[in-house]
């Protein structure tokens, strides 16, 4: 009987999931008006929330500036810290350049585990101008091969970008 219960009570969170999902995505008769209007430069560089991302729907309304869009062009997305010890914090700089024709704005970054930290640019970044993902990765309780992803949620036709670290961690015992 429980299982049963348990059951049912999975399969209506599924349900109400799904059903916000599409009701999120469904532009009402209003805003689909508002999403064809493209913005001007001025509204695409608003200050990011800082108390957290900006939500998908909004995001599309940033994205594109008459049609243009940014373009994150990263000089690596890989980087191999090597044979490292246990215990060990190293840190790498991913260095980018917005080629694009927008504003690029990054509203999130987070790492695949706590031990993987990005830190980022808040403010929109013009076209032609060059930043970086500074990213630290703390070794302690790692053993062996360690492959660790840093996923910038930002501005770009893609969305998102995905950005990785690689180490050998050897014990110093």
């Amino acid at each position: 009987m429980k299982k049963r219960i348990s059951l049912y009570v999975a399969l209506a969170a599924i349900a109400m999931t799904v059903s916000c999902k599409k009701t999120e995505d469904a532009p009402s008769e209003n805003e689909g008006a508002k999403q064809e209007a493209p913005l001007n430069a001025a509204a695409a560089a608003t200050p990011i929330n800082p108390n957290g991302p900006a939500q998908p729907h909004k995001l599309m309304q940033i994205q594109s500036i008459d049609g243009k869009v940014p373009v994150m062009s990263f000089d690596t997305k890989e980087h191999d810290f090597g044979t490292i010890n246990e215990g060990d914090k190293v840190m790498y700089d991913f260095k980018f350049k917005n080629t694009g024709e927008a504003p690029l704005i990054i509203m999130d970054a987070k790492g695949s585990c706590g031990c993987t930290v990005p830190e980022f640019p808040r403010e929109p970044i013009a076209p032609g101008k060059e930043e970086k993902i500074h990213v630290i990765f703390n070794s302690k309780g790692k053993l062996g091969q360690q492959t660790k992803s840093v996923t910038l949620t930002c501005n770009t036709k893609a969305g998102q970008e995905i950005l990785q670290i690689k180490s050998k961690i050897v014990s110093l015992h």
